[in-house]
């Protein structure tokens, strides 16, 4: 069992940037690949980015790609999504998920936990 935290959200201009983080308050995220996925209002849950359990292959929702980096500490048992260049649209809950399928899936379906999320809001 995997329980996740995910923290660093908040009100930030457009332009500006924030760090999420997704801690594992209990049990160890070194087996699993990693996700953020948002879910603006009105509007389904969507990938965002996603890592593989030893951080080497990536992946990116096209919309964030190239502003987005996400990245991962397993001595830590935390991931982070670093938010550059943020837009109105990128407001969002976002949230953590860790997954257990061998490759980074950007599907909701292949994801097995999931934390509650963290509000992002981008003021224009």
């Amino acid at each position: 069992q995997v329980q996740l935290v995910e923290s660093g959200g908040g009100l930030v201009q457009a332009g500006g940037s924030l760090r999420l983080s997704c801690a594992a308050s209990e049990g160890t995220l070194s087996s699993y690949h990693m996700g953020w996925f948002r879910q603006a209002p009105g509007k389904e849950r969507e990938f965002v980015a996603g890592i593989s359990w030893s951080g080497g292959n990536t992946k990116y929702a096209d919309s964030v790609k190239g502003r987005f980096t996400i990245s991962r500490d397993n001595a830590k048992a935390t991931v982070y999504l670093q938010m550059n260049g943020l837009k109105p649209e990128d407001t969002a809950v976002y949230y953590c998920a860790a997954g257990s399928t061998r490759y980074v899936s950007r599907e909701i379906g292949d994801m097995r936990y999931w934390g509650k999320g963290t509000l992002v809001t981008v003021s224009s």
